[in-house]
């Protein structure tokens, strides 16, 4: 990756970045005392569009009930986020069930649904409460490019054994994760010398999606629902691995919350509109996301609860 000369200007902008950061921590606690008066819920959300955009739902669905609602948006990664939140720094934050069980204890390989739900409720830490799972799904998952596949009869995560060696883009944190290298393999028998992460820490974006195409890497982790877009705004020509052993767990949207936290009859209106959230709906508002339109995540969030 290249990089540019830090001017004075640049070094100077810079610490009034990190200044106004500073004045807004996002993971300052939270009014308890406003949190104890029945009127204002913390949503946190994660460092990626997807993140921001489920939690704006949730701030307008509440707000339309009768709820003061502050969000504090791209805390950081699970680790960053959930310790805020046990902190209470926040209140609730969206998550994905597999990836959530999986922080605090562990899967049986091949979970479905309703082990992942058995599982995730017998290792929350007591101060912790999920709610309902979404029909909206959001999984990691690994892809190449179409030339790469076709090269080398990729079609599955197993086939990555034939190539030489296995670089792949990915937030720093999937280094550690069970379906990361790791992973590939307990499960998929890869031999673990030849693989590598690139981390890029935008969420499978448009960095990770430049690094595959370019060929700094050859595999990369990009949620199912993210659009793998180029620079001129097309989609570029990716192909999924299929994922027959079931390696990534099922990641429908749950809500996390601090158990004692929200207001009466919060956690009700969040899994209601959870409810009615799908999976091609978060592609969806994340095509207008990054895509053309470039709409912010509370403009997308306020048009999807209105049509609802």
């Amino acid at each position: 990756m290249h990089t540019k000369p830090i001017t004075p200007a640049l070094l100077a902008a810079a610490v009034l970045t990190l200044t106004a950061c500073a004045n807004e921590d996002p993971t300052t606690p939270a009014d308890n005392a406003a949190d104890a008066d029945g009127q204002t819920v913390t949503i946190g959300t994660a460092n990626f569009p997807e993140s921001e955009i489920i939690g704006q739902i949730w701030a307008q669905a509440l707000r339309d009930a009768g709820y003061e609602v502050t969000v504090k948006s791209g805390i950081g990664s699970r680790e960053v986020y959930l310790s805020a939140l046990e902190d209470g720094a926040i209140n609730a934050v969206p998550e994905y069930a597999g990836n959530l069980t999986q922080f605090y204890g562990e899967l049986e390989q091949g979970a479905d649904e309703s082990a992942v739900r058995e599982t995730l409720n017998s290792v929350l830490p007591d101060s912790l409460e999920a709610g309902d799972f979404s029909p909206a799904e959001s999984k990691d998952a690994y892809r190449v490019t179409r030339e790469t596949a076709d090269a080398n009869g990729l079609s599955s995560i197993a086939d990555l054994a034939k190539l030489d060696t296995v670089t792949i883009a990915a937030p720093p944190e999937f280094a550690e994760r069970p379906y990361g290298p790791t992973g590939l393999s307990d499960v998929y028998g890869i031999d673990a010398s030849k693989v590598t992460v690139t981390p890029i820490s935008d969420g499978g974006g448009p960095l990770t999606v430049a690094a595959l195409v370019q060929g700094t890497a050859n595999v990369a982790n990009i949620f199912t629902t993210s659009p793998a877009l180029l620079d001129s705004g097309e989609e570029a020509d990716l192909v999924i691995l299929d994922d027959p052993e079931n390696l990534i767990p099922p990641q429908n949207v749950v809500p996390v919350i601090r158990s004692g936290q929200l207001p009466d009859g919060a956690l009700a209106v969040i899994n209601d509109i959870d409810a009615k959230l799908t999976t091609e709906d978060l592609v969806e508002m994340n095509l207008r996301n990054v895509g053309e339109e470039r709409a912010e995540p509370a403009q997308i969030a306020q048009d999807w609860v209105s049509e609802q």
